[in-house]
């Protein structure tokens, strides 16, 4: 623990669990449910400043990664509250038989597919774009026109994934009532649990070697490829690495809102998602958890008041911080924390060299 808590960001992000961890003693169980989705979303967040602020990989299409990994929870929990019948929107669309896609959701080892799915795709989409040094924007709009694929194929599917309305109806999730206000505050620790040990993950990878050429191949790839490395190699990894981390923000978002539609894996979703590391900080992890969450929580707070407002204050607000701070929230910080320390060293040096009246 002292090792972990050596450097600043660190301290805050433990600073932030600790905070997390009390706000059952003092926020209603609706809030409580409400953090727990902003938590899913810093998990999220993490995944693509991994990808874009340490790699410089911009995805506009992440919202998919989270979707699948969304779905593989809710399909698992849409047959546990079905009781080995035949889910309602399935009987509403005329099948008689549950689809063989289906069947292995009915044991919760398949919740491994969460983790399988989002990766076996992102590995896919990553050999084929970056063994063809496929980069920069045209990765960008790549992305985006798989979000597009994706929506247009889960609600052409009505019989199969639910279509528009997407899944809900939830009740249990390994036989606890979800509606239960224990069971959301179990959920919850969770959640943070999960965000801890995410945070701990990409720590580690941007803490070593492997962090060093991620941040050589966002500054200079061909340098890197020069150097002896395969730049491809390392892309793929760290967008298979994006991608399960997407796809475990989806389980985590679905049991905490009930809900999950074709809606959560378009292109708004997911150029949202990169707008909360670019307010919070991208390139530094612990902005893109204070981004997620700070920008939901206005989200939540000002759309309760002004729902037509809040979509032109998300859009000042990007742009204000693509102008005046680049560097996001954190940059900011650390750009006045420096300040400090110097004005500061600078007296000490002062009264160093001052002699003394005796």
């Amino acid at each position: 623990m002292k090792t972990f808590l050596k450097t600043p960001s660190n301290k805050v992000f433990f600073v932030i669990v600790l905070l997390l961890l009390a706000a059952p003693l003092f926020l209603s169980v609706f809030r409580i449910n409400l953090l727990g989705k902003f938590i899913s979303y810093a998990i999220l967040a993490m995944g693509i400043d991994l990808i874009w602020g340490y790699t410089g990989i911009l995805s506009l299409g992440h919202g998919v990664f989270f979707g699948l990994g969304a779905y593989a929870m809710g399909m698992y929990l849409k047959l546990e509250a079905a009781h080995g019948k035949l889910p309602d929107f399935m009987a509403w669309s005329g099948l008689e038989k549950l689809p063989a896609i289906w069947a292995p959701f009915s044991n919760p080892l398949s919740l491994i597919f969460i983790v399988l799915i989002p990766a076996f795709l992102a590995a896919v989409i990553g050999y084929l774009t970056f063994k063809n040094r496929i980069r920069g924007v045209y990765f960008s709009i790549l992305s985006q026109a798989l979000s597009l694929i994706f929506v247009v194929l889960f609600i052409g599917q009505q019989a199969y994934t639910g279509g528009t309305n997407g899944l809900t109806s939830f009740r249990t999730m390994f036989g606890l009532p979800l509606a239960a206000d224990n069971t959301k505050y179990l959920l919850y620790y969770a959640a943070v649990f999960l965000l801890f040990i995410v945070y701990l993950y990409c720590r580690f990878l941007i803490g070593h070697r492997f962090g060093k050429i991620l941040i050589a191949i966002r500054d200079g790839e061909n340098r890197v490829r020069f150097s002896g490395y395969d730049p491809a190699v390392y892309k793929i990894f760290v967008y298979i690495s994006s991608a399960v981390i997407a796809g475990i923000a989806g389980a985590v978002f679905v049991p905490q809102v009930g809900i999950i539609s074709p809606a959560e894996m378009g292109i708004v979703p997911s150029i949202e998602m990169v707008i909360w590391v670019a307010i919070g900080g991208r390139g530094t992890l612990i902005g893109a958890v204070i981004g997620a969450i700070l920008v939901n929580g206005l989200k939540s707070g000002i759309s309760e008041s002004f729902p037509e407002v809040w979509s032109y204050f998300l859009g000042l607000t990007f742009i204000a911080v693509v102008i005046f701070m680049p560097e996001g929230l954190v940059g900011i910080v650390k750009k006045y924390a420096g300040r400090i320390a110097i004005r500061r060293e600078k007296k000490d040096k002062t009264a160093e060299k001052a002699p003394s009246v005796n």
